[in-house]
């Protein structure tokens, strides 16, 4: 930057050093590299004492680490909170579970601690409310599940299976399903513990979903097949592997509202629509054609619009892309500053937010591709984040060891 500055001088006269210096802070170069890690480097330039324009970059850059937009931040977890669920009966309950072993339940609307969930040996990376709100399970890395009645704050049940991949209830009644590293999916009866296993090749099970029929279950392995399972017959009506099948480990699973379609997302960097029905893959959406993709280009997350024929899939390079389900036409490319960790659809609008590696949460028309809100406050990425039914209310959790409630109704929606 010296040079720069000696040169602007001889050639141009003092006055004009400053425009060279903010033609080098809004184009990507040297200045504008040092500028960003002036919060590291011990920097002095003594040759230059005057003001600077140049170097206005860093409070820009601090104040925007400092904008809080949230209403309520959570703040009893001591590491990572990994995972946030809202209760489906009143949506003013939010349990999250995180790094120091530990899952709250808490209050939305002033962060009051309702239960704090104790007892579990590692990270909690799951936590979610029963269909009527009255039990939450927990369940930690090491395959500790824990199931707790809320209403008196009382452990109810508690079992131990391999590594836990993911975990969830069924959609209307007390029954458990969790997936594990062995490939097993376990489904309990709650409190009985009445128990019953799906089991298939030693790999992975990495992600779940029960149909809304709540007769039948999606599983996705880390091999890349997806398998259909009868939950009351205990086999697999359909095996989808193969050519048509994902070449990578399954992301995430989303089906749509009668449960006809499911999505499903891979490290392979494709999306799958299959027919449940049938088994068939119908469609397989790719932001780079079908060219084999890096690991980096996961797909993260994918979800149907609840309002219109659309879907969304999100990538871990960035890119929120919004197809057409009818013609599976890419409608629009929303693009993040940062990879994507989650994608939530609301229930009663073509508004689809996504939440991401730099720590901030994102609201998209998925109608025009556009922007529509934006909203920071935490200082570490999002790992989880869950919107209520009314579309008002957020909550997200995060490394810097806090969850947040962030209030989505603005003037300008």
């Amino acid at each position: 930057m010296d040079n720069t500055e000696g040169n602007a001088v001889e050639l141009h006269g003092d006055e004009e050093i400053i425009e060279v210096i903010e033609l080098n802070d809004t184009e990507p170069g040297p200045v504008y590299d040092l500028a960003d890690d002036l919060g590291d480097v011990d920097f002095e330039d003594p040759g230059n004492t005057g003001d600077d324009e140049g170097w206005e970059t860093e409070d820009e850059m601090e104040a925007e680490a400092e904008q809080d937009d949230s209403d309520l931040t959570f703040s009893k977890h001591s590491g990572s909170v990994f995972c946030v669920s809202l209760d489906p009966a009143t949506n003013s309950m939010a349990v999250t579970g995180g790094e120091d072993d530990k899952a709250f339940v808490w209050r939305v609307s002033d962060g009051e601690v309702l239960l704090e969930c104790t007892g579990h040996k590692d990270s909690v990376t799951c936590a979610v409310f029963s269909h009527d709100s009255s039990l939450v399970a927990t369940a930690d890395m090491s395959g500790l599940i824990k199931v707790w009645k809320v209403e008196n704050k009382e452990e109810i049940w508690s079992f131990e299976v391999g590594d836990l991949e993911w975990l969830e209830w069924h959609p209307c009644a007390p029954v458990l399903l969790a997936g594990t590293d062995d490939g097993n999916v376990w489904m309990w009866k709650i409190p009985s513990g009445e128990c019953k296993t799906f089991q298939s090749a030693a790999c992975q099970a990495t992600t779940g979903k029960i149909l809304p029929d709540g007769k039948r279950a999606v599983v996705g392995y880390e091999d890349g097949t997806v398998r259909v399972w009868d939950l009351k017959q205990g086999n697999a009506i359909h095996v989808i592997k193969g050519q048509d099948g994902h070449q990578g480990a399954l992301t995430s699973l989303a089906c749509n509202k009668d449960g006809t379609l499911v999505l499903t997302g891979s490290v392979d960097g494709h999306a799958k629509l299959i027919n449940t029905a049938t088994g068939k893959v119908i469609g397989s959406f790719s932001v780079n054609g079908d060219k084999d993709e890096e690991e980096t280009n996961s797909v993260e997350s994918v979800g149907f619009c609840k309002t219109l024929p659309l879907i969304a899939v999100a990538y871990l390079e960035g890119t929120l892309a919004i197809y057409d389900l009818s013609t599976h036409v890419l409608r629009h490319r929303c693009q993040h500053e940062a990879g994507i960790v989650h994608l939530q659809w609301e229930e009663s609008s073509s508004v689809v937010s996504t939440c991401c590696l730099d720590g901030k949460l994102r609201l998209w028309d998925a109608r025009s591709g556009n922007l529509v809100s934006e909203f920071r406050g935490h200082t570490a990425e999002i790992l989880d984040f869950t919107v209520n039914r009314e579309a008002s209310v957020a909550v997200t959790a995060s490394g810097d060891s806090q969850a947040k409630v962030f209030c989505l109704q603005r003037p300008d929606r």
